[in-house]
């Protein structure tokens, strides 16, 4: 994506430096160098405001948001299935191993066909943008050629991705139609696919990425597990998997290998800084100090654990472990395509488990004390945690971070996001975005200072 060599961009600017923390700055100039890294951020109490924007209105590329808009840190999704996309809001009713056998797959296969996969990935990726999903982690189907057409799109089209093409070769769990031919070509097809992504054109700078991705340990046999650890550990590469994300799943793993999953994932070489492990809804405190000591994260996707799990992720126990958390849509198994829904339902989700739902169990014990989160925590997961796990500098407008930006725009026509100046604070604006916000408020977004999203003029 072409940008300027320089742009500022001036207006009121909303983002979570700590996860308690919602920081609001007023009448704030970002400048913005030709990498798309933040250069400074001035505040009008600051030395050189005044004589830096008055300097910065005479540029060419200036952006300026007015009294009806401003700015949010770009959302960062970290769990996707991108060939699930065309199932998106189907087969919802049915559980896990069955919406795996009988919907699944037969559509993840139909990714052989690069055509297909181009039309579906495309319409993927420009809808995510314009939800304001600036960074995007995809597990992608078996096929490497499909997985490619996946990163070209994000390169084209300006989106920050970590693409993995999925790792399965267990012939007792996964169906002959779909599934790697031998354990040694899915390797050496994971080896070539993070090769072939890191060397694109148009991705010099990295911003898509490879991510080895063993769809779980259900779908993969020992030597594929240990196998991937290994590229991992030669390529210096990311890491995604499934973790304990069903009572089917959970007891599989233990049932096969003798240990938790947290304990497998970490005997196979797949616990590193950069491992993002999805769902964890029947970790226990034993497996989140493996996933601590390995400064490893967790996606969070609380709406697709209600179908699919069965149970309340334990957000706020590995939140005060320090663990590093972010939320995912889980596309499909997620019926949504925006963080903004992420963070409700993470907030929601936290309020039963503290509250319980069971109203036959006197209340003292129908839940777990002190498990709630806010809106601003909430927040805080879906755009900074998510940096933080990624280790990656996105998420805030801070000196030395991506400009990954929205413009949320208040006068949106048919918007759900009323905001009433007289009696309305700017928390109470952030406030209102994160719980009513749609793709319609999202005037404009930004991916390293390049429009890659806009739907109104800026």
């Amino acid at each position: 994506m072409k940008k300027p060599a320089a742009q500022y961009f001036f207006g009121t600017f909303m983002h979570t430096p700590a996860l308690d923390q919602l920081e609001i700055l007023h009448d704030t100039l970002i400048s913005v160098d030709a990498a798309g890294t933040i250069a400074s951020v001035l505040t009008p109490d600051e030395p050189g405001y005044r004589e830096s924007l008055n300097a910065a209105k005479t540029h060419r590329h200036f952006t300026s948001v007015n009294d009806n808009g401003f700015y949010l840190p770009g959302l960062v999704d970290t769990h996707i299935h991108a060939p699930q996309w065309p199932q998106l809001r189907k087969a919802l009713h049915l559980p896990l191993e069955s919406w795996l056998m009988d919907c699944t797959f037969p559509l993840e296969s139909k990714y052989q066909n690069n055509a297909f996969a181009t039309a579906m990935y495309t319409s993927l990726v420009d809808t995510l943008l314009a939800n304001g999903t600036t960074s995007a982690v995809y597990f992608a189907t078996v096929h490497r050629r499909a997985t490619e057409i996946l990163a070209e799109l994000c390169v084209e089209k300006g989106q920050r991705a970590w693409v993995g093409r999925v790792a399965m070769d267990d012939q007792q769990q996964c169906p002959d139609y779909y599934r790697d031919a031998t354990t040694d070509q899915g390797l050496r097809d994971s080896d070539d696919s993070v090769n072939t992504i890191r060397q694109l054109a148009g991705n010099e700078s990295q911003r898509v990425k490879p991510i080895l991705t063993p769809r779980f340990i259900p779908s993969c046999t020992d030597e594929m597990l240990a196998g991937l650890g290994a590229l991992a550990k030669q390529h210096s590469c990311s890491i995604q998997t499934h973790c304990s994300e069903s009572d089917w799943q959970h007891h599989y793993v233990i049932d096969r290998t003798g240990l938790r999953d947290t304990e497998a994932l970490d005997k196979f070489g797949l616990l590193t800084r950069t491992t993002v492990l999805a769902h964890a809804n029947f970790i226990n405190h034993s497996d989140m100090k493996i996933i601590k000591n390995h400064n490893a994260g967790i996606s969070h996707c609380p709406l697709s654990n209600q179908y699919f799990a069965g149970c309340v992720f334990p957000l706020r126990e590995a939140l005060n472990l320090g663990i590093h958390v972010g939320l995912g849509t889980d596309i499909s198994g997620g019926p949504g395509a925006s963080q903004f829904e992420s963070c409700r339902h993470a907030i929601s989700a936290s309020r039963m488990l503290e509250s319980g739902v069971n109203a036959n169990l006197e209340v003292h014990k129908r839940g777990v004390t002190d498990s709630q989160i806010s809106y601003i925590e909430a927040f805080y997961l879906a755009t900074t945690g998510g940096g933080v796990m990624l280790d990656e500098p996105i998420g805030l407008f801070k000196e030395g971070y991506a400009f990954d930006a929205l413009h949320i725009d208040t006068t949106a026509i048919d918007s759900n996001l009323m905001f009433f100046p007289e009696i309305d604070s700017h928390e109470d604006l952030f406030q209102k975005t994160l719980y009513a916000a749609t793709r319609a408020d999202i005037a404009a977004v930004w991916v390293n200072g390049a429009v890659v999203s806009c739907q109104r003029g800026i």
